[in-house]
């Protein structure tokens, strides 16, 4: 997941003779917030938990009365003896405990070239020679991590995914590598489902009508089981968003393995999203086109033959979740110099199942303080006030920010973990930001580089 080929904004906006102006977003989104949809709103403001406490330890500034646990960190050994905790921590969900506490599955968005792979445990793994996949931790009331263990392994380059209404976790492949590359012995670039309450050793099967491609995340519809899909494709054409209709709709944990029918999203007259600027933008029944080959076997999905007026593309697909009566998700940057049709440094969009409606609600651009956060969302999920916490994906400082009902944008933490050289820092993304369901509301995050897991506890009724 990380933004592969970005610009740092303080250069872009350099460029447009915009220094000393800042990321801020205009528009709304429909459930959370109210007022002018066309007001731009700066960054800060009184409706977040204040400003953020440098941490004299040096790895997370948080608000005052906040504080951070580091759950788990790579390279450090498994609760469970079976290895080193995996490199690159991404994508991630929290579940339930049945006694208490929550039970977290977490991406690792391992590469040929990773430092710790996921070890390969017996019966979990589809590809020996993949190093990617899935760890799940268990963490009780008190917030101690009781175990912490290999859910999946032998899956490539596990970016983000999304929790289902039966409590499992679709992992996605950010990859369409087929077997003989990179020491590969299967195809990859599909989803895995993952169940975080069992171990019963069952080697993991793709679910291979939900396509194959570059998959990023996805979010399903409570109501009757349609799963959407984001597609981070690095080149151009660029990816495009799917839908998925399962055969056993709302079936449980395996149904998705029954297959289903695989379709993207097409946009009459507008071939990519990211020439639409105005928040607020609605497009009415909008298409969906069946998938020529969803296993790609010989063309990417995003190369194949839609018919006449072709299909609608857009650069970085990322975070998707469902809220309320519609699925939104995020494009995180778009860059001319791409090849995308005109620059922005992030949307959301939501799209209604029941009116066929798509909506552009938030646009990112240059219009505050360059140090403050806003830049390339990513990851993204309800906040327990019931705004957005996003997590950043961009050049320079890197947050977590949220999103409130009055639409003003608010830091949330800020990554300290210095992974540059002395006079020229660099500092990991975050991902999988997620909230515990228990009586103790936790924020759990991950920062990519050095992969860390941290749960954040504080005062998170103050506002």
């Amino acid at each position: 997941m990380p933004a592969s080929g970005s610009v740092s904004r303080r250069r872009l906006l350099a460029g447009t003779g915009a220094v000393g102006a800042g990321i801020a977003f205009s528009g709304a989104v429909e459930q959370l917030f109210a007022g002018d949809a066309d007001a731009a709103v700066p960054i800060g403001g009184r409706d977040g938990y204040g400003p953020l406490v440098p941490d004299p330890k040096g790895v997370l500034d948080l608000p005052r009365g906040f504080r951070y646990t580091v759950l788990s960190r790579e390279g450090e050994p498994l609760r469970s003896g079976e290895g080193p905790v995996p490199s690159h921590c991404d994508g991630m969900a929290a579940f339930p405990r049945p006694a208490g506490g929550t039970w977290l599955v977490r991406n690792h968005e391992n590469r040929p070239d990773a430092e710790h792979r996921v070890p390969p445990a017996k019966g979990l793994t589809y590809d020996p020679g993949a190093l990617g996949g899935c760890t799940a931790l268990e963490v009780d009331r008190a917030g101690r991590v009781r175990t912490e263990r290999v859910a999946i392994a032998g899956t490539a380059v596990n970016c983000a995914g999304g929790p289902t209404p039966w409590h499992t976790w679709l992992t996605c492949e950010e990859t369409e590598d087929k077997a003989g590359t990179g020491g590969y012995t299967k195809d990859h670039g599909f989803i895995f489902e993952v169940d975080p309450y069992r171990r019963d050793g069952t080697v993991p099967e793709p679910l291979t009508a939900m396509g194959r491609f570059q998959h990023e995340a996805i979010a399903v519809d409570p109501r009757d089981g349609a799963v959407y899909e984001t597609e981070d494709a690095f080149e151009k054409p660029f990816g495009l968003f799917y839908r998925f209709l399962p055969e056993k709709p709302k079936g449980g944990a395996g149904s998705l393995r029954a297959g289903g029918r695989l379709e993207a999203l097409r946009v009459p007259d507008v071939p990519d999203l990211s020439v639409v600027r105005k928040p607020g933008t609605v497009f009415e029944r909008v298409e969906w086109l069946p998938v020529p080959d969803p296993l790609a076997r010989e063309t990417p999905i995003r190369f194949q033959d839609f018919g006449t007026g072709g299909i609608t593309h857009a650069q970085k697909l990322e975070g998707c979740y469902w809220g309320g009566d519609r699925v939104y998700f995020v494009s995180s940057y778009a860059r001319t110099k791409d090849g995308s049709g005109a620059d922005h440094f992030g949307q959301v969009w939501s799209y209604e199942p029941s009116r066929r409606r798509l909506t552009l609600v938030i646009v990112f651009g240059p219009d505050a303080d360059v140090e403050a956060p806003g830049e390339s969302p990513d990851n993204i999920c309800i906040a327990p006030e019931g705004g957005l916490m996003v997590c950043e994906d961009g050049g320079g400082a890197q947050h977590v920010y949220g999103v409130t009902r009055r639409r003003t944008v608010y830091p949330m933490a800020r990554n300290r973990q210095n992974i540059g050289r002395e006079g020229k820092p660099e500092w990991g993304e975050f991902a999988g930001v997620t909230f515990s369901r228990d009586r103790r509301t936790t924020m759990f995050v991950n920062v990519y580089e050095p992969g860390t897991t941290f749960a954040v506890t504080g005062p998170w009724d103050r506002r």
